[in-house]
């Protein structure tokens, strides 16, 4: 017996036709169901549902007095559907909100979608800069700010161990505008130093040999700072 996993149900429910409500004949939305059950014991046969978020639907609209009336709960009901059958359900709401938490936007799915397909064609495209050593490709991701911030947060590992010197300047006057991936920028330069026994001096930031005890660029004396 073969299981869908979350994903690849979302992904078929995404591909068929949404279903129309019964009571009012509008398009019902995608809703992804909470990680546990309502009280009155409604369970679940998929991770998502499809769901009526109409607020001028019959059955909502009236479920309010109905509800009142009959058991004293100030809440309605909206109609809900699995996409694995042809049944529509009852499910409560205790507010003009209710549920609409969970309602999947389509539009955010797609750009989710974008999103993984760029992170892997970026993992991909540095595997083989590792491979080839090539540093200035490493560099281009690194400073391309559409890339996804996992791409540039690996990218800036690599440059610790691929990027040379001219790299540095580049490095330390570029806005990131992102903590995670300024502070591997950070390390990387760092890295590269320690690989060329090199470091800046602490009046010009220009560079200089560790050892160095005069700056060449400002003469500055630099032993032991």
């Amino acid at each position: 017996m073969n299981f869908e996993t979350k994903e690849q149900v979302l992904e078929r429910i995404i591909s068929q036709e949404k279903p129309i409500c019964p009571h009012c004949g509008c398009e019902m939305q995608i809703w992804e169901v909470p990680p546990v059950a309502f009280s009155d014991g409604l369970g679940w046969d998929s991770p998502y549902m499809y769901v009526c978020f109409n607020d001028e639907c019959p059955m909502y609209v009236n479920g309010w007095d109905n509800l009142w009336e009959n058991f004293s709960q100030h809440a309605s009901y909206r109609c809900i559907k699995s996409p694995n059958d042809d049944n529509f359900e009852a499910m409560p709401v205790f507010s003009p909100l209710g549920g609409q938490g969970q309602v999947i936007d389509e539009q955010v799915v797609a750009e989710r979608e974008a999103l993984k397909e760029s992170t892997k064609k970026g993992f991909s495209i540095l595997a083989q800069c590792y491979v080839e050593k090539d540093e200035v490709t490493v560099m281009q991701l690194l400073m391309d700010g559409t890339q996804p911030a996992r791409v540039r947060i690996k990218a800036a590992e690599m440059a610790g161990d691929l990027a040379g010197l001219e790299a540095l300047e580049l490095m330390r006057n570029h806005q990131f505008g992102n903590r995670q991936i300024q502070n591997e920028a950070d390390k990387a330069v760092e890295k590269i130093h320690q690989r060329n026994f090199t470091r800046e001096c602490p009046f010009c930031a220009e560079i200089i040999k560790r050892r160095a005890k005069i700056c060449k660029h400002c003469g500055k004396e630099v032993a032991g700072l």
